[in-house]
């Protein structure tokens, strides 16, 4: 059964890929009610959820950023359709999705996160390593490693936080803020840290958390702190302990 779900999601992902790579249709654009997640349903986001629930409602119960509970079953699906949907609707490269199924005893068994920009894709099935591939090409899959040249970091909303900025900059940690935090999080590996902070949600970290296994990860009420580098992740955790915000 997992590895049936894992291949149905990765064609639904191929499926918002290949309609992505078509081009923007008008009506992705049309903003709706706010969603489930807190934030506006645009087109776009509930174009990719339909085509997720269609494909794994039979998996069990879904649980959308966009719609909330959907369906019935024991396993939980916790899926946020369109990772970064700001960033799409705005024509900028990194934006994808998360989708993270979860048994009956709240076991996460298979976790994929996609960028369908570049067509990157992740998945971690319960006890395995995570594996990363391209949509572009299926027999690209390999396990994921860390990439030791690292030169940034990544902050998730970073605009939010001005005074850990300063003091991130004081210190020469230099990042970047994209704005997908699944995506931020399932690509850790490859930078020297990724950091969230702010309110915490399911749909942002379900999936893309269990691609960090094997890193160092802090992860509070407040902030996420996920780095490869054991030195880094200190002097984070220690800039964000002795911030006032988290006293």
């Amino acid at each position: 059964m997992l590895k049936d779900f894992l291949q149905d999601t990765i064609l639904v992902n191929k499926l918002i890929y290949s309609e992505i790579k078509n081009g923007f249709k008008p009506e992705w654009q049309k903003e709706f009610e706010i969603g489930a997640g807190g934030d506006i349903s645009c087109g776009i986001d509930l174009f990719a959820e339909n085509l997720f629930i269609k494909y794994l409602g039979k998996y069990g119960k879904i649980d959308s950023e966009e719609s909330g509970a959907v369906g019935i079953g024991e396993n939980k699906i916790i899926i946020d359709p369109i990772d970064g949907s700001s960033n799409a609707l705005s024509g900028f490269p990194y934006f994808g999705s998360s989708v993270a199924l979860l048994d009956k005893n709240g076991v996460l068994k298979v976790a994929v996160v996609t960028n369908f920009a570049n067509g990157d894709i992740f998945y971690k099935l319960h006890n395995e390593n995570t594996i990363v591939g391209n949509l572009n090409d299926t027999k690209s899959f390999r396990i994921e490693k860390n990439i030791n040249s690292s030169k940034i970091g990544l902050f998730e909303k970073a605009y939010s936080n001005y005074n850990i900025v300063k003091l991130l900059d004081e210190n020469r940690l230099k990042f970047r803020s994209p704005g997908a935090t699944a995506l931020s999080l399932a690509y850790a590996r490859r930078v020297n840290f990724v950091l969230f902070v702010g309110t915490v949600r399911a749909y942002d970290v379900a999936a893309a958390l269990a691609m960090c296994e094997g890193l160092s990860v802090e992860v509070t009420d407040n902030y996420i702190l996920v780095s490869k580098n054991i030195d880094i992740f200190e002097k984070i955790k220690n800039i964000l302990e002795e911030n006032n915000e988290f006293k």
